[in-house]
């Protein structure tokens, strides 16, 4: 790879697609809010939604804790605590492999589900179909990864995660990530494009989610099913002050 172009997937593209993440989402929060939205297609289909959905989220906040840990956490750190190369190795590989195949179930079920029920597929616009092409493309290369990585023990966090911490410095070497495994730069280089597309597709909706249910008040449920009123000196319900019991 010539130089011009090293710099331009190690540099030009994460900070554009950086600048567009942040700056797309507010131009969507402040002209599109009716458009943030996940676009539901539960009351077309639920049978295979109840299966897919979970499968892909579940499996997606594994896949996305496991990158945050192996690329924003310093290997240094992780050795501080009493965790060696060969132990990390061994649950980075296991639990990759489980997201990996959570999120593929996910991403195959939600897939079929659109192309296969008609209903489902009318809703589904052409972002969508790129975004969930994106997506398969991921998970593909990121199981790629992981098989790759599980007999030689690749540590990417001399490589991929010190150089992705560095575009948060400004001092980025472009031949730091040039010395990973072919499959590992183009894994990176798809996440930037996805990053690029993030904040114009229905993934928006994962800034959404309902933390204030945590601590919004109890819904009181209440039965509307008529009751005889024993009240004294009358055969059915009168006028009272509010707060008298009888």
């Amino acid at each position: 790879m010539s130089h011009a172009w090293a710099y331009f997937w190690w540099v030009i593209l994460p900070y554009i697609a950086m600048a567009i993440f942040v700056l797309g989402h507010i131009w969507r929060w402040r002209y599109d809010q009716y458009g943030w939205t996940s676009r539901s297609t539960e009351l077309q289909e639920k049978r295979v939604l109840k299966w897919g959905a979970p499968l892909f989220h579940y499996g997606t906040f594994a896949a996305i804790s496991g990158h945050v840990i192996g690329i924003l956490v310093p290997k240094s750190a992780v050795e501080a605590i009493g965790v060696n190369e060969h132990a990390y190795h061994l649950f980075s590989a296991s639990a990759g492999l489980l997201a990996a195949v959570l999120v593929i179930g996910g991403v195959i079920a939600l897939a079929l589900r659109r192309l296969l029920i008609p209903r489902v597929r009318a809703t589904t616009t052409p972002v969508d179909w790129i975004a969930l092409i994106l997506l398969g493309i991921m998970v593909g290369l990121g199981i790629a990864t992981t098989a790759i990585n599980a007999p030689e023990g690749y540590d990417y966090r001399d490589t991929i995660s010190v150089w992705f911490r560095s575009l948060f410095t400004g001092v980025v070497d472009v031949g730091v990530p040039e010395s990973a495994p072919i499959i590992f730069q183009i894994h990176a280089i798809a996440a930037w494009v996805l990053f690029l597309l993030w904040p114009f597709t229905r993934l928006v909706h994962a800034w959404s989610y309902p933390l204030w249910y945590l601590w919004r008040p109890y819904v009181l449920y209440r039965s509307r099913v008529a009751r005889n009123v024993n009240e004294p000196g009358t055969s059915g319900r009168r006028w009272r002050r509010i707060g008298v019991r009888f």
